[in-house]
């Protein structure tokens, strides 16, 4: 029997590839907005970050994710990552 092949990713904050599930995915989609996507699948551009809290605050401090996804990105999206990464 084939193996699957398991989708890695890089975090944006951390630059380390890991599995696709270990990592929470921010998208700017083409109306210009900034989602939390948990499915993985929403239409844009993507940036990966690791589900830890100390990776959410070195991204907000340094603004990788607004480098990355090239837009600004509001407090309430770190706060929903951080929410999500809180009840995982």
């Amino acid at each position: 029997m084939k193996t699957k092949k398991i989708p890695m990713r890089t975090c944006v904050v951390t630059r380390e590839k890991q599995e696709k599930k270990n990592l929470l995915r921010v998208v700017r989609t083409p109306e210009g907005e900034v989602i939390v996507d948990l499915t993985g699948k929403s239409n844009g551009r993507g940036a990966y970050i690791t589900k830890d809290l100390s990776v959410v605050e070195k991204a907000k401090k340094t603004k990788v994710l607004e480098k990355h996804l090239e837009i600004m990105i509001p407090d309430s999206i770190y706060a929903e990552l951080e929410n999500i990464i809180n009840n995982d």
